[in-house]
């Protein structure tokens, strides 16, 4: 399935959706809770389906209740065996791994043709450390976990993905001895390793820092019943305000902040040295941009989701755009710094790919094409926003925002897209 997108004016107001990866994470604790938990304004997606799904196997109960969830913890993980799908989520396979290694059973844990290919063995290596039994097809998935591990003190690489110390910060607590977690490289996405320590301190469990990103250890604690509140996803959010700078006119996007804070607010800082003037008032952004943007470089070392929705605002540049210290993006749904660069260029930029990011040259001009997003939804969408700002463009696997963002065609045909599947 394919969806054209022609030029595009986009006004009125589009309320953002709320953060996957705080809905990931309250799901899974409030899971792990011996008690009644209630989290509010929930994503539902594919992703967070898929995290649903794998709790409810693990013995939670969970309800809905409009836009928020009622969550009744495990009170005894279920001793049989377990086959869970995480669909597409990286969040959920990696997570569910650590919180499989607590239990006295096997567990396999798969995903769709995607998941197959993302990387797991630096967290399997640390699990086996621990105490548990893991095997894989080469470091990825499927994957057999049989613990039950008791703890103890391991080292992990940092510069792949930070999920895989999310997921074990998340098991520590329920294990016998605690864990205590040595980060020996520089870890990246470290926003996202805040999240995790931010929201188990909901549910009333501490994380020792003992050195920033460095090292840290978690004691043998209880989860406690919470009621959490999730913010809007500012990687989403981020979609919509390059939305906002390319087609906008006077568009503003809607969300709620909420106490639990995100790396990718950041976009706000890298569109003001855009040169583009964002406004936040009443829980609703709206921004002026300038006919050309300034360019410059940018690290996204600790916000990767930011390179699709940035790399695209480099048709709007007057200057070369840099963005570097991103090589993780090439481990995520896709090989995302490959794929931009390969599509971006149909559209007229000219771009130089570098091992961890890459330099885009201002367009002399412009065209529409038929782009591929090879079934990664944040590719999806940014290229979708770039098809409005081009025109006559197709792209590729709408179907794919089922991830992250369900109604994202809907949402942006009513303020003026103009996208039709065919």
């Amino acid at each position: 399935m394919k969806c054209k997108v022609e030029q595009s004016k986009l006004s009125g107001t589009i309320t953002c959706p709320a953060n996957k990866s705080y809905t990931h994470r309250a799901i899974f604790l409030a899971s792990l809770v011996n008690g009644k938990s209630l989290i509010k304004n929930v994503l539902r997606s594919r992703d967070t389906n898929a995290t649903i799904e794998i709790c409810k196997s693990f013995g939670a109960e969970i309800t809905e209740a409009g836009s928020n969830l009622k969550v009744k913890g495990i009170s005894k993980f279920a001793s049989e065996e377990l086959t869970v799908d995480a669909s597409n989520s990286g969040t959920t396979i990696r997570i569910a791994s650590a919180i499989s290694a607590l239990r006295d059973a096997k567990t396999i844990l798969t995903g769709d043709e995607s998941l197959r290919k993302r990387p797991m063995k630096p967290l399997l290596d640390a699990l086996e450390v621990l105490g548990a039994k893991c095997t894989s097809n080469e470091g990825k998935p499927p994957l057999e976990i049989i613990g039950r591990m008791k703890g103890g003190e391991i080292s992990i690489a940092g510069n792949v993905s930070s999920q895989f110390i999310s997921a074990l910060f998340i098991a520590a607590p329920l294990t016998e001895d605690g864990i205590t977690i040595n980060i020996s490289s520089e870890l990246v996405s470290k926003p996202y390793l805040d999240a995790t320590i931010s929201t188990m301190k909901k549910f009333d469990v501490e994380v020792q820092t003992i050195s920033p990103y460095k090292k840290y250890h978690i004691s043998p604690q209880e989860y406690k019943h919470a009621s959490v509140t999730i913010p809007s996803d500012f990687s989403s959010v981020a979609l919509l305000l390059a939305a906002a700078v390319l087609v906008g006119d006077k568009l503003k996007v809607k969300i709620s902040i909420g106490d639990l804070a995100q790396g990718d607010e950041a976009i706000l800082d890298i569109l003001g040295k855009l040169g583009v003037d964002v406004s936040l008032n009443n829980n609703a952004i709206t921004i002026k941009a300038p006919e050309k943007l300034l360019g410059g470089k940018f690290d996204l070392s600790n916000t990767p989701d930011l390179l699709p929705p940035l790399a695209i605002l480099g048709l709007k540049c007057g200057f070369p755009l840099e963005i570097y210290n991103v090589k993780h993006a090439r481990y995520k749904e896709t090989d995302r710094i490959s794929i931009l660069v390969r599509e971006l260029t149909k559209l007229g930029l000219t771009i130089q790919e570098k091992d961890d990011g890459m330099i885009i040259n201002p367009p002399q001009k412009i065209n529409g094409s038929s782009l591929d997003s090879e079934d990664d939804h944040r590719l999806f969408m940014a290229f979708c926003i770039a098809g409005m700002f081009v025109g006559n463009c197709t792209v590729s696997d709408p179907e794919s925002v089922d991830v992250s963002y369900p109604s994202f065609v809907s949402d942006m045909s009513r303020v003026g897209a103009k996208i039709t599947t065919i």
